[in-house]
């Protein structure tokens, strides 16, 4: 009873997160295993690609001992979630280093491209869809929705060859494709990961503005891909709130078209904030092929180079990293629905 009664009293904000942090434990521990067996699933021997095609039947054989693939699955996955309760994801055997030292060197580089690619969908996104309502039957209105039906159907890969092609290749206005920073310039001391913070901090301009044009290709390619989907969901929630009959009345009480505009889309937030949370997640994965276009050097081209190197213990660790952010997301969209709408329940 007493419990019940503390419960009752913490802030609504602090009830969603403990409530979520109970269910993100067994959340995990299945990820943790279907990943496991999925990872298990895939074709070709690590020991022998490891050795190659010259290498003995022995050489192989003490290889899987020292992996521990000579074990059966069961056995594995007990060593395995002993491991990873201890904070050991193994050993990449590509890279000879722990794979939690892999995962921190390359996470930050994915965040900061996925961040600003976000921070900029969510611009472009709502936008256009605040612009076509408010002025329907505008320029921006038809062009908007050729934009709606182009984006969902225009591969992430193509569009950044093209922004590739033409800013870099036929303008030269845009940097080579090949890392964070230009190779002439040194990577500022490490403080959040994110070179156009951490250079900020440390006083480095010639470092902010080479990660930052290194930065503008990637990032547009992911907005322009994804903004589309945004601006299509908002512009229907948006026009449903900018049409219904408060705004009409507030619009008859003299209030300024931008209050009523403010006060439609602050009623539209939550199913926006919904797909922003899932886009968020998305691009996690949805990166891969552009860091790898990009040679961008961060998660999604390490997990690119697990799988075809069959490297269960980088793969593993990838998808668990990768469903712990994601959970951390859905957890902050919980958070972000209870201050957008207080009638909502825990």
């Amino acid at each position: 009873m007493a419990l019940i009664q503390y419960w009752r009293v913490l802030p609504r904000p602090l009830r969603i997160i403990a409530g979520r942090l109970v269910m993100i434990v067994p959340q995990m521990f299945g990820v943790m295993l279907v990943t496991f067996l999925l990872v298990r699933l895939l074709p070709g021997d690590p020991a022998l690609l490891m050795l190659g095609n010259m290498a003995t039947e022995e050489q192989i054989i003490a290889l899987r001992e020292k992996l521990g693939l000579n074990l059966s699955v069961y056995e594995q996955f007990i060593q395995y979630a002993d491991n990873v309760l201890h904070g050991d994801l193994g050993v990449s055997p590509f890279t000879s280093n722990p794979v939690v030292v892999d995962l921190l060197e390359r996470a930050p580089a994915t965040l900061e491209l996925i961040t600003y690619a976000m921070l900029l969908t969510i611009l472009i996104g709502v936008t256009l869809a605040v612009i076509s309502v408010v002025r329907p039957r505008g320029p921006i209105d038809y062009g908007s929705r050729v934009y709606g039906l182009a984006a969902g159907a225009i591969p992430d890969f193509w569009v950044g060859l093209l922004l590739i092609y033409f800013f870099f290749y036929v303008l030269g206005w845009a940097p080579a494709p090949f890392g964070r920073v230009d190779a002439m310039v040194t990577p500022p001391p490490m403080v959040t990961g994110f070179y156009t913070i951490d250079s900020l901090l440390t006083g480095d301009f010639a470092a902010f503005f080479s990660a930052v044009g290194r930065l503008l290709l990637p990032v547009l390619t992911l907005a322009i891909v994804n903004a589309g989907a945004l601006m299509k969901m908002t512009k229907t929630v948006f026009a449903d709130a900018y049409r219904s009959e408060f705004i009409r009345h507030q619009r008859a009480c003299g209030l300024s078209e931008r209050t009523i505009v403010r006060s439609a889309l602050r009623n539209s937030l939550p199913p926006i904030i919904t797909l922003v949370g899932f886009l968020f997640g998305f691009l996690l994965g949805a990166a891969v092929l552009v860091e790898t276009i990009f040679s961008w050097g961060g998660l999604g081209q390490y997990a690119v180079q697990a799988v075809i190197n069959s490297d269960y213990p980088a793969l593993q660790g990838f998808v668990l990293v990768a469903a712990a952010f994601i959970l951390v997301v859905y957890l902050v969209v919980d958070i972000l629905y209870e201050l957008a709408d207080p009638r909502i329940k825990v």
